[in-house]
């Protein structure tokens, strides 16, 4: 399976509580922070509901 770099671009002030606890599950908690996931369905979802908020890069 493919693996993707998810990168807090935005902070999160200001967001929703919904849209924090997803940044929270993809595991990023400090802006600037970079984690790196299996490209599974649940996971790209997380990320394109944060989407203005992360940058996604194909590893």
């Amino acid at each position: 399976m493919a693996k993707i770099k998810i990168t807090q671009v935005k902070s999160s002030i200001g967001s929703t509580k919904r849209q924090k606890a997803t940044l929270e599950a993809l595991g990023l908690k400090k802006l600037n922070q970079t984690v790196e996931h299996e490209a599974t369905g649940q996971i790209t979802g997380m990320a394109g509901k944060v989407s203005h908020l992360v940058r996604i890069e194909e590893v």
